[in-house]
């Protein structure tokens, strides 16, 4: 059985400026994965930088409110909500709220640096 603790992931500013502390790498944790998860935060008032994945990706909102960015399409977005964003597509994100806005991040296949082009 694996388990991973989020206190026990060191915390980081993702290249997109989002605060991210990464949960389950198949690389990092010899897990037989496709994905990747990572827990993310954006503070209130901030927006992560316009970026795209070569890859596809999930945001699944657990507190806050934001307005997501996809492409030309902007749309508000809270707890329980799960967004799909399609490879090589333009993102971001704005907390629109007075709370961190924390979501999970799903990226499949497993991210890689060298997958992310940040705009």
């Amino acid at each position: 059985m694996f388990i991973k603790d989020l206190k026990d992931c060191e915390e980081f500013i993702a290249g997109d400026n989002t605060i991210l502390r990464e949960l389950l790498h198949p690389e990092k944790d010899d897990l037989e994965l496709r994905y990747s998860l990572a827990h993310a935060v954006v503070k209130p008032g901030k927006t992560s930088y316009p970026h795209k994945l070569k890859t596809s990706e999930v945001y699944y909102i657990l507190e806050g409110e934001g307005v997501m960015q996809i492409g030309e399409e902007s749309k508000k977005v809270c707890p329980g909500q799960a967004v799909y964003i399609p490879p090589n597509t333009q993102q971001y994100i704005r907390n629109s709220g007075k709370t961190d806005l924390v979501f999970l991040c799903i990226v499949d296949p497993a991210w890689h640096k060298e997958d992310e082009e940040v705009l």
